[in-house]
């Protein structure tokens, strides 16, 4: 099975919203309950930093990032996020999208990388663990889902090659 990994582009969006739309429905994935459209979405994520993974034509999952504030301080702070198709999970995808996160975020200067992610998601959180994310904390109750307050443990990434002077 050969996945290629290639820009994510605006045709893209109906796949890449299924793909997130099966995330929201793990209860596990994101505190997102509804998918936003293209442009909400396009608006929310930086532009250079968004991946998709192919198997056959048929797009399995994509990865993007989006910034953790808009003070100038933080320019080169992200957080990620990776989604994989119900059908491809297990298949080591979302390493494969997050190891070309990784590099792509490099190349745009940024030196730390951030993610929320629900305790639950065992899976997530050992794949950014196996690639250099750690933890650095636990977010207790930062925020409600469908009326029960949820944990997220905060991982974070600090690249070695951008920043470190």
């Amino acid at each position: 099975m050969k996945i290629d990994l290639r820009p994510m582009a605006a045709d893209d969006w109906t796949s890449v919203a299924e793909i997130f739309r099966q995330g929201i429905e793990t209860g596990n994935a994101t505190f997102q309950q509804e998918i936003p459209t293209w442009d909400g979405w396009d608006k929310e994520h930086i532009k250079s930093c968004r991946i998709v993974a192919v198997i056959d034509n048929e797009i399995v999952g994509w990865a993007a990032l989006t910034a953790v504030s808009g003070r100038c301080v933080y320019a080169g702070v992200a957080e990620v996020s990776v989604y994989v198709s119900n059908k491809y999970r297990g298949q080591k995808i979302g390493t494969k999208l997050l190891v070309k996160l990784i590099f792509e975020s490099e190349n745009e200067k940024l030196w730390t990388l951030q993610a929320g992610i629900f305790p639950e998601n065992i899976a997530s959180l050992r794949i950014h663990e196996e690639l250099g994310f750690r933890q650095i904390g636990l977010r207790e109750k930062i925020g409600k889902m469908n009326g029960i307050w949820r944990d997220t443990v905060l991982l974070e990434r600090r690249s070695k090659v951008i920043g470190i002077d």
